[in-house]
Parts: C-alpha cells; structure tokens; sequence
C-alpha cells in the first residue's frame, strides 16, 4: 500500500488555488452586509427606540428593556430578508474559544401549527448550562444554571443561516464565566478614571475610549499533509521534526511575494470578514516560511476582541475551502518563528487621542506625558500579572525566544519620550517641549525626505510606544484578546484613580493645579523607573538586570499565574469593580487545570508516537539493513563484507541506541505523569508537569530528529518539515 505520507505530498503539491468570486461593489458597498450597524437599526427601528438603543451604545446608559420587543422584531425583519432561520447567543466561555447553542425562530402557535417569533425576552437573556463550562469551582454539577445576556454594544451578525447575539456569561450567582464580562467591566473603570484625569485639561470631555488593533499571525499548511500528522491533529503542535535544510535562515519569505493558493485564502477571507464587519486591512508573509499575519484598523477594543475571536473562527473555515489548515498554536514549529499577537493599545476621547504626541501647548504635551507615565506605572505595578495575563502552555515556547519578546515585562519609549521624562525629573524648563516629526535626509534625488517619527521601533520590547499608541507584543497568536485587556484596562484605571487622588490633595492644600501635577507626574517618573528599558531585552545581560530591578523573571507558567492572587492584584480588581477574589481564584483553577490537560495530551501523543509510529519504522529499516549486511558477508565473505558493512551496522548500531533511549524516555515520562495525575491540588499538578513531565519532551524529541535522519525516507510515515513548510 501506498505511504499515506507519500499520498499526502503528491495530493497537496497538486491543488489548484480556488477561484474566488469577489463581489461586484467595492469593499466600502458591502462592509458590514452582514451585520445589524447602525444603518439597518435605523431603517429596521422605530425612531424612539433606535435614539435608546444608540443611547446605549454610546453613553453607556441604561438598557431598557421595554425596548427589547421592538428591537427583536426589526432585527428578525432584516434577518427573515437575509434567509436566517436561527439565533443563537454567541458567548466566549473560559475555553478560550467561542460557544454558540442555535434555536430556530418556530414556536406552537397553539393550533398545531407552527409560527416563527423572535420576542425581546429571547434576545436579551438565555440559560446555558454553566455545569458544562470550565467554572474553577464557582459551579458544581449539579448547579447547571447560568446566563447568557446581550451585549447591545457589539452588533449582532449573521453566520450562514443563523443570527449570532455576542452576550457576556454569568453564573447564577452573578460571578463571570467568560473573558466579555469583566472585560467590559474593565473599559467601564478606565473610562471613568481617564475621563476624571482628562478634565484637568478638557473639561468637555464626555468620554474615554479604549482602543485596539490587533496582528494576527498564523500559519497554514496543506489538510492532507495536515492530516499525516497526528501531532498536529491533537496539540496543534509539531512534538517532534528535524528543521528543513532550508527553513528562514535566508530571510527571503518576510514581505514576500504571497503565493497564489494563499492569496486565492486571503481574498476569500477578507471578503467574508469586510461582511462581518472586521475591517481587516494588512495582509503580508511572515518572517517563517508558511506563516502569514492579518490585522484591521483600531476599534473600540470589546468591539475589537469580538471580531478577532470571530475572525479566528472565519478563518478556519475558509481554509478548509482551499485546502488548508490554519495552525493558530504560539510555536507549531521547532526552529523558525512561532507567531503572536499584537495588542496595540491606546485610549481616546470623544475630541482626540490622548496618547498622541506632541501638542501645540504646554498643557496638550502635559496631557500626553500624564496619561504616557501613569501607563507605565499601570505596567510596572503589575508587570507579573501582565504576564500572566498572556501566559499558557503554548506561548511559554514562544516567550524568552529570539523571536518573540522576553518573558520579562518592560517598556520602550525611544529617545524623544525619554529625553522629556529626563528633563521633567531635572526640572528643565523646556521639559514639555516635544519634537514632532523632522525630516530624514536619505541623499536619494527621486526620494523625498522620510518624516521620521518621534520614536524607533524595539522588536525586543514587549510593551513599546510607538507613537500614539502602546504596542504589547507578548500576546499569544491563539489568545483571546481580552485576557491582556481586562489586566491592562484595569491596571490603567487604577494609576489614574490614584494619580487623580494625589493631584487633588496638593490642590486642595493651595497648590497650583499643574504644578500639582507636575510634582505628582515626577514621583511616579521615578516610581517606575525600573519598568523603562530601551536595550536588548534578548540579552542574558537584561535578565540579570531585570532581577535587580525588581521585575518578575519566572519562566514557568504555573507560578506565573500565582501573580493572579497576589494581594495588590486581587486589591486592584476588586477596587475598581473588575472581579471579586472568589471570580479570580476560580479562574486560575481553570488556568492551572487547562495548563495541566494540554501537557497531559502532549504527552500521550508523544508517547503514542514514539513507541506506535518511530520505533516500528526504525527497527523496520534496521532490519532491512540487517539483511544487507548479511548479503554482503554471503556475497564477499566474512573479511570483505565485513569492511563493506561497517558504514551499515553504523546506523544500526545507532537505531538500537536511540530507540532504546526513545523506550525508557517514554516509560520514564509516563511514570512521572502517573505520579503527578495522582495529585489533587490543581496549583501542585500544574507545577509538578512542568517540572517533570514536560522534561521529557525534548530528549525524546532530539532522539526522534536524529533518527529521522538516518532511516530511509521512503519509510518515514510522518510528512517532514521541507514538505510541511512550502507551499506548492
């Protein structure tokens, strides 16, 4: 029979890109097709209600429900004319994922017939069953109930024949079973607090925005090669695979010439995603060979963190359309690039961007130092729990990398900001006289001078400013970006609050208000002094610096996640109305138990490997040459067949040794994730996988590549990196 990693290369090399029809109107005539904006509210709503519901939306008032009905009827009106035959409540439990649960519109119409209803009861509020969903404890099993609840500030869309509500998760208890609900939380107290410090200076300002723009970057692979790889199939990840000859050593895939069955993906996904309303905008080759990165333009960030979850949902299902399989795992290669997530964050208001610099006036470069050095006092402050927040069992193979930043959290400003910062604690007069952009003499004619921006780029710095906005590069490439923003938001609003409450006590003691100001920016210029690092964050020299400073340098993620119940961060939730301990507690049971399961499967497929697929195969070929060499002695005779067979009973020599090495690695990780399974504490099991079963991973990995080495190819079963990797 055919080698079904034989089949599995000739059937990919051969797929034709998958013509995609574009529709006939720009992608400004069907943006957002669809989804219930504001334009099908206003033609779909009755003018009072529309004026509510727009109330809510964009001054956080209080949802009527009286409205709910008239609100139900008109989006089932769009939907009946878009051929939708179901709702669902779209949700996105602690799964990391999204959950969806579709009821058609039919109801008895109590003369054994049926009729199609939509009522506003249905729209607002549903039961799934909490039980079923990881809860940390907050819910036994036999508690099944909870809620799901509309979200009226993320737009309802349509998915094929069904009408997705995007809804926030709770108990019913009230505690949150899913990442929207304390995001949303989380935006309302940076709200309220950058709002209260913008009044220094705008007293009209009504409202703080956090943004968001994501970039996400992923890789695709052929499915039938895809499907040759049960490692991949189960963990998302290559466990073992020695790196191509060639790989990205030659630099020659970043920005380069996409391929034309990738471009067929990437114009079907962007059409898809313009409908839905994702305003995806980039789209490029990555640094490895087969990763690839997308991103939109900033949204405000619920909004944003809704459309990548839907986006990464998207994007599956259009790659299966044209043959491939998109692999979302932070490091699904050894030995190239593995991908992340951008988070570029920012905030503004409703008259501007408060992190964009610099202003005409004292108090416009004032403004942005404020709202530039309580960002940084948010980050040092919680530095540990930042990472935790984009911390899991697949980004630690990411983070610390030369590729990605350092598990270390720091933050690069660049010359300018930090000459300003510099001059503000020397009390220079000029302190808060910011350069603007300035020309770039290149010395090319046809050229004109490059406007260079007031800062550089640190692709080594996990928190950069990069001009208006802060860029945190840390976040895993299959993350929900809410995990970072709920902790980012929160530690921002807690800054200001505190800022805006020592400001006020010096004004209420006579001071000047900006000398108020003044005095209190200053103390947290040196306050978080240690968090500001324009260097090498990939240096060993910076994590021995980074310890001196104070900052966390854990590398397991286990113990990362304790920085969730530190004292000042169970404090900092709890103050500004974000998450209560118990919420908190529940979900690093939910942290530690996923870290746990995702080893736990590693582990088994690796031992399946090893012992069902490597091992077979190897000692097949040892046997084959075992048979040569036995030729040669019976051809040449014992002394000329002998020299003949040195090079083979070489190799054979070497199958037995790692094989047999491969055989106790295996029974010794197997023995320790027996030991480990026996312990109760979620925390303890963690800890005692990483510290002891994953160990295993590489030394069983290492023997497997060099094995891959020697046996002959035509027996290999699993499809290699040169053919995994390159796109035909």
């Amino acid at each position: 029979m055919t080698n079904e990693r034989f089949d599995a290369v000739m059937t990919a090399s051969h797929k034709k890109p998958v013509e995609v029809i574009a529709p006939v109107e720009r992608p400004s005539e069907y943006f957002g097709k669809k989804v219930f904006n504001r334009a099908k509210m206003y033609k779909y709503l009755p003018a009072d209600v529309y004026q509510k519901l727009i109330d809510v939306i964009d001054n956080g008032a209080t949802l009527d429900r009286s409205i709910a009905d008239a609100v139900a009827k008109g989006m089932k009106q769009w939907a009946d004319e878009n051929g939708v035959t179901h709702y669902t409540h779209w949700f996105q439990p602690l799964t990391e994922g999204t959950a969806e649960k579709h009821d058609s519109f039919i109801e008895h119409d109590g003369k054994g017939g049926m009729i199609e209803e939509f009522s506003g009861k249905l729209l607002v509020q549903q039961e799934p069953d909490a039980s079923s969903f990881p809860s940390g404890g907050i819910r036994s099993t036999f508690e099944a109930r909870g809620y799901s609840a509309w979200d009226p500030t993320s737009p309802v869309f349509i998915m094929d024949d069904t009408l997705c509500i995007p809804t926030i998760f709770i108990s019913y208890t009230g505690e949150a079973l899913d990442y929207k609900a304390p995001l949303l939380r989380a935006l309302h107290a940076v709200n309220v607090a950058a709002t209260d410090v913008c009044h220094y200076f705008y007293p009209d300002v009504k409202k703080v925005i956090s943004n968001l723009g994501w970039e996400q970057e992923y890789f695709l692979v052929d499915e039938d090669l895809y499907a040759a790889r049960p490692d991949l199939i189960l963990t998302g990840r290559t466990l073992m695979g020695h790196e191509s000859a060639k790989n990205q050593q030659m630099d020659d895939h970043y920005f380069g010439t996409i391929p034309e069955r990738v471009q067929a993906f990437m114009k079907d996904l962007e059409i898809q995603a313009l409908e839905l309303g994702i305003p995806v905008k980039t789209r490029h080759n990555e640094v490895a060979p087969n990763q690839f990165e997308c991103a939109p333009i900033f949204e405000e960030t619920n909004l944003a963190v809704d459309h990548n979850m839907l986006l990464m949902s998207l994007m599956k299902r259009v790659a299966h359309k044209h043959g491939f399989e998109v692999l979302l795992h932070e490091k699904p290669f050894d030995g190239i690039n593995g991908s992340g997530k951008h988070n570029n964050w920012s905030l503004s208001t409703d008259t501007g961007i408060l992190l964009h610099g610099p202003g005409k006036t004292r108090e416009d470069n004032l403004r942005f130092v404020v709202f530039i050095v309580e960002t940084l006092m948010a980050v040092y402050k919680h530095n540990g729990l930042l990472k935790a927040s984009i911390m899991d069992a697949g980004n630690a193979h990411r983070l610390g990398a030369n590729e990605a930043p350092p598990a270390i959290i720091s933050s690069f400003l660049g010359k300018t900001v930090s000459d300003v910062l510099d001059h503000i604690m020397k009390s220079d007069k000029d302190a808060l006289v910011i350069k603007g952009k300035e020309g770039v003499q290149i010395d090319i004619p046809e050229i004109p001078d490059i406007m260079r921006d007031n800062t550089d780029r640190n692709r080594t710095s996990p928190f950069a400013f990069t001009g208006n906005r802060f860029e945190f590069r840390a976040v895993g490439s299959s993350a929900n970006c809410a995990s970072a923003q709920i902790v980012l938001n929160t530690a921002v609003a807690e800054a200001l609050t505190n800022f805006k409450t020592r400001v006020d006590a010096l004004i209420e003691k006579g001071e000047d208000k900006f000398a108020a100001i003044l005095t209190v920016v200053k103390e947290d210029i040196k306050t978080c002094a240690p968090i500001h690092f324009d260097g090498n964050g990939y240096s060993d020299e910076w994590v021995e610096e980074a310890a001196k400073r104070g900052l966390d340098t854990e590398k397991s993620a286990p113990v990362i996640f304790d920085r969730y119940l530190d004292p000042e961060s169970v404090k900092m939730f709890e103050s500004m109305g974000v998450m209560k301990e118990n919420e908190l507690k529940a979900r690093n049971e939910v942290k530690w138990e996923t870290y746990t399961k995702k080893l736990q499967i590693e582990a088994r497929v690796l031992g399946d490997l090893s012992l069902n697929h490597i091992i077979p195969v190897a000692t097949h070929y040892q046997s084959m040459l075992s048979k040569d060499v036995q030729n040669l002695m019976v051809i040449y005779g014992a002394e000329k067949g002998k020299q003949l067979s040195d090079r083979i009973m070489n190799i054979i020599e070497q199958i037995s040794e790692r094989t047999a090495t491969i055989e106790k690695d295996v029974e010794d990780m197997v023995n320790a994730r027996k030991v480990a399974n026996k312990l109760t504490d979620e925390r303890e099991k963690a800890v005692a996988y990483h510290d002891t079963v994953e160990t295993w991973f590489h030394p069983i990995r290492y023997q497997i590549d060099k094995l891959e080495l020697v046996v002959a190819d035509e027996l290999w079963t699993l499809p290699k990196y040169r053919e995994l990797l390159f796109i035909r």
